[in-house]
């Protein structure tokens, strides 16, 4: 008779004509696994302890003023006789251009891959997908370059706005450089439904459309809003469009026509001419731990948003 393992214990059986060599490969396999897995938390960790270090310096300088650094709208860090390190402009600018860009990006996005999903053919899903790779292909430079001679002219044109690079464009620009990864992200999220639910959708009557607003985008919620938030991160990191197609003004914008500067892209501009160790050259560092902070805000909502749709 054979034996009953009691109720928790674990039964090791060894595959007839398994090698060692082969068990100690599969063992071997599986820590490499487990330390690529692990290997993503350490970067991020040390990225964060590279930029704070730099930046702590000046954080604990008994000069430093946290309020002015986080709500002042000056930013001077060249003065002779008044130094001023204010970046809520810049925080303003950069929460300004992704907010206008996410409002453009998530209706055409979403749409695109519901029609791609449900409506499109198989050659024509294909060429799409084709074009939509190539669309995130495009470097972000290409996209400035776009946004500083084409889109700037066009605005000026339509608009009659003074000056064409405003955030008006780097939200156009931002939009389209968003809307690949939405759409991709999105589709995969909309294909990953079971055919099941449409089909019981279909059997009870419902229309094309019907079924898209009452299962599938319900069933596809979580993918869709993770699609969404890839978008935000996408626009939120942006440096060289946003750079060349938003006018680089620090001021607070009181329309879509103002030019504005966002923190990524007033990193990129000053960082190369501050002198190594100085103040502003700290600062500057402090304006990446800020952004960091930014970052894990959006994803820690988006974890919450995620976990609660998921409950309901």
């Amino acid at each position: 008779m054979t034996a009953i393992p009691a109720s928790g214990e674990r039964v090791r059986t060894r595959l007839p004509g398994r090698k060692p060599l082969v068990i100690l490969g599969e063992r071997a396999l599986e820590i490499l696994i487990r330390l690529s897995g692990f290997s993503a938390i350490f970067f991020v960790l040390a990225i964060f302890f590279f930029v704070f270090r730099e930046a702590a310096p000046v954080l604990f300088d008994a000069e430093f003023d946290a309020k002015e650094f986080l709500f002042s709208t000056e930013w001077y860090p060249t003065s002779e006789r008044n130094v001023r390190y204010g970046t809520w402009a810049l925080t303003f600018g950069s929460v300004a251009v992704t907010a206008l860009a996410m409002v453009i990006a998530v209706p055409f996005g979403l749409g695109a891959a519901i029609y791609i999903s449900e409506f499109s053919g198989k050659k024509q899903k294909e060429i799409l997908k084709i074009v939509i790779e190539l669309l995130a292909a495009i470097p972000s430079v290409v996209w400035g370059f776009i946004g500083l001679t084409v889109m700037s002219k066009l605005i000026v044109d339509l608009t009659g706005a003074p000056v064409g690079v405003n955030l008006l464009n780097g939200g156009i620009i931002l939009a389209l450089m968003s809307i690949p990864i939405i759409v991709s992200i999105g589709e995969d999220a909309l294909k990953a439904v079971p055919d099941s639910f449409r089909e019981a959708a279909e059997a009870l009557g419902a229309t094309k459309l019907q079924m898209i607003r009452r299962v599938l985008l319900p069933a596809a919620r979580n993918g869709l809003l993770a699609a969404v938030l890839l978008g935000v991160g996408r626009a939120v990191g942006e440096t060289m469009a946003v750079l060349m197609a938003t006018g680089h003004a620090v001021r607070i914008p009181h329309g879509p026509l103002d030019s504005v500067r966002t923190l990524t892209a007033n990193i990129a501009a000053e960082l190369g001419e501050a002198a190594a160790g100085s103040p502003h050259y700290r600062v500057l560092f402090l304006t990446g731990v800020l952004l960091f902070v930014i970052t894990f805000v959006v994803n820690l909502t988006a974890d919450m948003a995620i976990r609660g749709l998921r409950r309901k």
